[in-house]
């Protein structure tokens, strides 16, 4: 993600430790007498996000919208496996709910605040049982609240389900944490004369009246925030390179200017994709391509295979590098908690350099020393730990630069062949799965035949600017 502000800071910064332990999800308890899954994993950052006990592999979402009303309607069925013997479960939905079933079976529902869902099936779920889940919804998500956020995106003519790290309560039920991936079927129905478009690859269109229902699939597992869908009236182009295809849309709501200047910016999208692939290994998805919304976000999203971006923003090819280089950092390969932002925004800030200085501009090097030099006396933006900066900031200037700043160090240090062996590494020992601070510094260690404690401690963790010295890869 990039935003154009950052994040009003919300919490203090937290332990300064270089490699955190995970906490084992929350509830996860032996097999035996059934009992409550917890409602969140234990993200000390949301602790309501997410649910213990269940591991979704499968969702498939059939939503209604009307812009008359403002009413979404629809039913979310979720594929889940139950990791403890389950008496009640919870999912995480903002939208009233109609009903709800188990296995076909009718089940209890309550929802002891606006977030959770807490569902009690007719009988207990065993512990490794697999059960569908079936959960029916209306209401108006404009207006409603979670965590400080109303993420709704949506006017008289267009909406756009865009958001990190909260979206997915708004419009469909889910497991909404990124630790928990999963596979997607997503429908929708809204006016005719509109388009729908979301993650992965288009499989029908039905029109029916004056409606018209276009389904999705996304084939790979992807975390609930990434999932997306936009209906509104877009010029859709679909291309192919190299077998990869690429489908991008705009809002035909911009002006004419501006939607013939984000079609250039987003036909760039394939030459981009490629231009990474030969960085840091192959392309993770079956899929790629971009959209550019008439509504104003504030900021451009990694949507799983379709980044999203604000009208005319994708004129940029820095800003496109950026939300493409998420497919491999931060969508394929995915934090486990959130204060581990900086494996998803470093990453992608740091190819924004790369390509730089591979198309005219200055080396990431000189960038690095200028940006180090430039920020020395700025306390507070060496003071927040980047592996814990606190939920408040995990947006934050330090976030994204310090992050990219210590991806050129370690390149420097290293060797650019080293680095660019790590980055590929990276991306293909954890495709499609995820990684924590930690697995990275060891993966750097084990590439590079050295220890790297003091590096990384150096750039992540230390409250001050790093020694300008030869080890921390500043000479």
């Amino acid at each position: 993600m990039i935003r154009r502000s950052a994040a009003a800071a919300l919490a203090a910064v937290l332990a300064l430790t270089l490699l955190p332990g995970a906490p084992a999800p929350a509830a996860q308890v032996a097999a035996g007498a059934p009992s409550p899954g917890a409602p969140g994993v234990g993200d000390p950052y949301w602790p309501f996000d997410g649910n213990g006990g269940i591991d979704v592999t499968h969702y498939v979402v059939r939503d209604r919208y009307d812009f008359a009303t403002g009413v979404l309607s629809g039913t979310t069925t979720l594929t889940l496996r139950a990791t403890q013997a389950l008496s009640r479960f919870d999912l995480d939905l903002l939208l009233p709910v109609r009903a709800v079933s188990v296995n076909g079976a009718a089940a209890r529902f309550d929802k002891p605040d606006g977030h959770e869902l807490r569902i009690t099936p007719a009988r207990p779920v065993a512990r490794g049982a697999v059960v569908d889940v079936v959960v029916s919804y209306a209401g108006r998500p404009a207006g409603l609240r979670y965590a400080g956020e109303d993420t709704w995106l949506a006017d008289g003519r267009e909406v756009v389900t865009m958001n990190q790290p909260h979206m997915a309560p708004w419009w469909f039920a889910a497991n909404d944490h990124p630790q928990d991936k999963a596979t997607f079927d997503i429908s929708v129905t809204g006016p005719a004369t509109h388009q729908v478009v979301s993650n992965g690859l288009p499989v029908s269109r039905t029109v029916s009246g004056s409606l018209a229902t276009t389904r999705w699939v996304a084939r790979d597992p992807m975390a609930t925030y990434l999932a997306f869908f936009a209906l509104g009236r877009y010029a859709v182009e679909r291309t192919e390179r190299g077998g990869l295809p690429s489908i991008i849309a705009v809002s035909r709501d911009l002006g004419p200017l501006d939607q013939a200047a984000a079609l250039r910016g987003l036909r760039r999208t394939g030459e981009i994709t490629a231009w990474l692939a030969r960085r840091v290994g192959p392309y993770p998805f079956e899929s790629t391509g971009g959209l550019a919304t008439s509504l104003d976000p504030g900021f451009a999203l990694e949507n799983q295979t379709r980044p999203t971006y604000p009208g005319t923003s994708p004129r940029s090819a820095l800003l496109l590098v950026h939300e493409l280089g998420h497919q491999w950092f931060g969508d394929s390969v995915t934090l486990r908690r959130w204060r581990d932002i900086w494996l998803h925004e470093g990453f992608a800030t740091f190819l924004e350099h790369h390509w730089t200085e591979t198309h005219g501009g200055p080396s990431a090097q000189t960038w690095l020393r200028r940006t180090w030099a430039a920020r020395q006396a700025a306390r507070g933006y060496w003071r927040t730990s980047l592996v814990d900066p606190g939920a408040g900031r995990i947006f934050s200037a330090p976030v994204y630069e310090r992050g990219a700043m210590t991806l050129q160090a370690l390149r420097h240090r290293i060797g650019s062949r080293a680095f660019f062996r790590v980055l590929r590494t990276w991306a293909r020992e954890r495709r499609l799965g995820h990684g924590t601070t930690g697995q990275f510094r060891r993966l750097a260690e084990r590439v590079a035949g050295e220890q790297l404690d003091g590096f990384f401690r150096a750039w992540l963790v230390a409250p001050r600017p790093p020694a300008q010295t030869r080890r921390n890869g500043l000479r």
